[in-house]
């Protein structure tokens, strides 16, 4: 295997209910979210501000109101690869993906929207998982903090533009 790269499995669970309309597919953990076991760990990934905003919620401060944020919105969260090497965080070194297994809340949730967050993720998904769902991604600005062309006010704007058309 190339120096620096390791295959490291996802390690966490996707997050879903029977009530989970919108699945938001990210690439792959941070190495700081793998060591949390939790999505987006980061505290410099603007996703949780960005989702907190757009829902017109406060901003969670830990992991089961993460949870709770997402599924008493109808959202979904996952991302595309199951395993895959990589270079500790890096979504541009990501190369031998083995996808994960979409099915898995497609069937037991009423998947309306599929939302990838950032260019890598809906690249993975368009390739290795559209087939399996037959919803076409809508692909939105990442939020990760290596998206620096992008504030946190344009992400809201983008993001809540487009959330606001499944939210009730």
């Amino acid at each position: 295997m190339d120096e620096g790269y390791r295959h490291i499995a996802h390690g966490f669970d996707p997050l879903y209910n029977a009530g989970s309309r919108i699945l938001v597919l990210g690439s792959f953990p941070s190495v700081i979210s793998r060591a949390d076991g939790f999505y987006y760990a980061n505290p410099q990934n603007r996703f949780w501000r960005v989702i907190a905003t757009c829902l017109d919620a406060p901003v969670p401060e830990n992991n089961d109101a993460k949870r709770r944020l997402l599924l008493e919105h109808g959202i979904a969260l996952w991302d595309v690869i199951e395993s895959c090497d990589i270079k500790g965080s890096s979504d541009a070194s990501i190369k031998n993906v083995v996808p994960a297994s979409v099915e898995r809340i497609t069937t037991a949730a009423p998947i309306e929207a599929v939302i990838c967050n950032g260019g890598t993720s809906g690249r993975l998904y368009a390739r290795h998982l559209q087939a399996k769902t037959g919803i076409k991604a809508q692909i939105l600005p990442s939020t990760s903090p290596a998206n620096a062309a992008w504030s946190l006010e344009r992400l809201i704007e983008r993001w809540g533009s487009y959330l606001s058309a499944y939210l009730r």
